[in-house]
């Protein structure tokens, strides 16, 4: 039944989907029809006026940068020899689809936790080798399947250690942590360290791979084709001409060790090394690991401009979503769903469900709404959470499991999201439509992992 379901998904995807940016600008006009017929006050010229406040932004495009070199730095570490032998040894595990989609599904979502940009690439990278060698052997496979697989770390960035939201509210000032005028920071343990995220995290480690594994269909299962799946990425080579390297070697350690010393510098007295992270020190141990796996400065730099092309989609189309999120807080929408949070978990309590279990729900579903207009999990964090942060004071339900509410609602919607699927798609060969049905799949199905966690820690 499960494999019947997801591959007629997969058919309608296959139809129906079109291109990512396509999708973008859709969404942008949707956005502001929306904004006119659902706030009847909103102003045509006011809603553009914001469209491009948000789209010209610096702050628009400090973030934007911030998420092209993460994804960029995590495609160059995915393609280190290192890293790359241990991708092919795991590549030649698999003998069916149902082994194939298990193994990539959780290497996936392992390294996801670590870095969303890190975990993308290496599904992606996994999702590919296992082509390579099914089409090399002639075994037939759901190559489609495993690249949906491959696209699940997306499912449990967000309470990783590169999660926007719950690493912005650390930051120690209200202009860059959007926190609430004199709210306190939240500490990492009280959001990614907490019992409810490791939960969560733990939960869908488990409970994806093995749903996945649950939809393969023979049927669709052919040796796969194309031009990703003949030869290998020239990124990880060695540069021909290469003077010096010993030198090389030496330069880049020593960069290597002013890094972390740099890094070290973060943690001071008693605090933790978790509570010191953020984008930036993210950033900076992603370029550091891959300088340090590559050895010299030239390799590693080779790399990371064959690289660069995998954050082209983030680059085109982040502005414009931001432009987005400038329409929904011109209109008012946001708002308007975000303080009715507090009326709507009010509501489902009258009925007998908890509270606190009520407005986790209400939030993880409203920021699972606006994760499709807005794929941005720092982007929807500025504008919902004030407003959720209010309501959680005025429920007097702690704010860092809000935090954590809409961080699984983000992430939970880019099943059905395909921005972030943008690096998988170029390096695998396939096209948004081909893994989205399956995804939606494991979008819908995953709700019982969120829903009893949010009972049950």
């Amino acid at each position: 039944m499960l494999a019947r379901l997801s591959a007629r998904l997969a058919d309608v995807a296959q139809r129906v989907v079109p291109d990512p940016f396509v999708i973008a600008l859709a969404l942008t006009l949707v956005s502001f029809a929306l904004g006119l017929l659902v706030m009847p006050e909103a102003d045509p010229v006011a809603l553009a006026a914001g469209w491009f406040e948000r789209f010209s932004a610096t702050t628009t495009w400090a973030f934007t940068t911030q998420m092209a070199v993460i994804l960029i730095a995590g495609a160059v570490l995915a393609s280190a020899p290192a890293v790359r032998g241990v991708l092919g040894r795991l590549a030649d595990i698999p003998r069916s689809t149902r082994s194939a989609v298990a193994l990539t599904a959780f290497v996936a979502m392992s390294a996801a936790f670590v870095n969303w940009g890190f975990g993308l690439v290496v599904g992606a990278v996994l999702a590919r080798e296992i082509g390579v060698r099914a089409r090399a052997a002639g075994r037939p496979l759901d190559y489609p399947l495993v690249g949906a697989a491959g696209y699940t770390g997306l499912m449990v960035w967000h309470g990783g250690l590169s999660g926007s939201a719950p690493l912005k509210v650390t930051e120690g000032t209200p202009a860059t942590s959007l926190l609430p005028q004199g709210g306190p920071p939240i500490p990492v343990d009280e959001s990614l360290f907490s019992g409810l995220n490791l939960g969560v995290t733990l939960g869908l480690l488990v409970f994806v791979p093995w749903l996945m594994s649950r939809m393969v269909n023979p049927e669709r299962e052919v040796v796969p084709d194309g031009p990703r799946l003949v030869g290998d990425d020239a990124r990880s080579e060695p540069p021909d001409g290469e003077r010096h390297p010993m030198l090389g070697r030496l330069l880049g350690l020593a960069i290597v060790v002013l890094g972390a010393l740099a890094l070290s510098a973060q943690v001071s007295g008693d605090q933790s090394w978790y509570r010191a992270l953020s984008l930036n020190v993210v950033i900076l141990v992603l370029l550091m690991a891959g300088l340090a796996l590559f050895g010299t400065p030239l390799r590693y730099g080779r790399a990371y401009l064959a690289s660069v092309p995998e954050a082209g989609g983030i680059l085109l189309q982040f502005p414009f979503y931001f432009g987005i999120l400038g329409i929904l807080q011109a209109s008012g929408m946001v708002e308007l769903l975000a303080t009715r949070s507090a009326d709507m978990a009010r509501g489902l309590s009258t009925v007998g469900l908890p509270l606190g279990w009520c407005f986790d729900v209400v939030t993880f579903l409203s920021a699972g709404l606006v994760n499709l207009f807005v794929p941005s999990g720092g982007g929807q964090w500025a504008v919902q959470g004030t407003i959720l942060a209010e309501a959680a004071g005025e429920l007097e339900l702690p704010l860092s499991r809000a935090v954590m509410a809409l961080a699984y609602g983000d992430e939970w919607t880019n099943m059905l999201q395909p921005f972030w699927a943008l690096a998988l798609l170029g390096i695998t060969g396939l096209k948004a439509r081909d893994i989205l049905g399956y995804t939606l799949t494991v979008m819908l199905a995953s709700l019982v992992v969120y829903f009893g966690a949010f009972a049950l820690l």
